[in-house]
């Protein structure tokens, strides 16, 4: 099963080292892989990798999926405050 993503989704990862942190998806790629960020670890510059099938969606931050659908600029201190004032966290 193929889960769908959308950009600015909030993902805790569910293997791998970085299990039961929080990202945000920042990038849809092909053939069920997802580059997420959190804008500390791994900011948006360079993403992390991560299968889907190893992804839980919790929320979503309507700001920043907004900002990279259009192409706007997102920093990396916009996403990690995003993050982390979230009601979902």
């Amino acid at each position: 099963m193929v889960k769908n993503f959308e950009l600015g989704d909030v993902v805790v990862s569910q293997k791998g080292r970085d299990a039961q942190m929080v990202f945000a998806v920042v990038q849809i790629d092909k053939d069920g892989f997802v580059m997420i960020a959190d804008g500390e670890i791994h900011p948006l510059k360079k993403p992390k990798k991560k299968n889907v099938k190893h992804l839980k969606c919790i929320g979503k931050l309507e700001t920043i999926g907004n900002k990279l659908t259009s192409g706007a600029k997102v920093f990396d201190s916009e996403l990690k405050s995003a993050l982390r004032t979230s009601k979902i966290i």
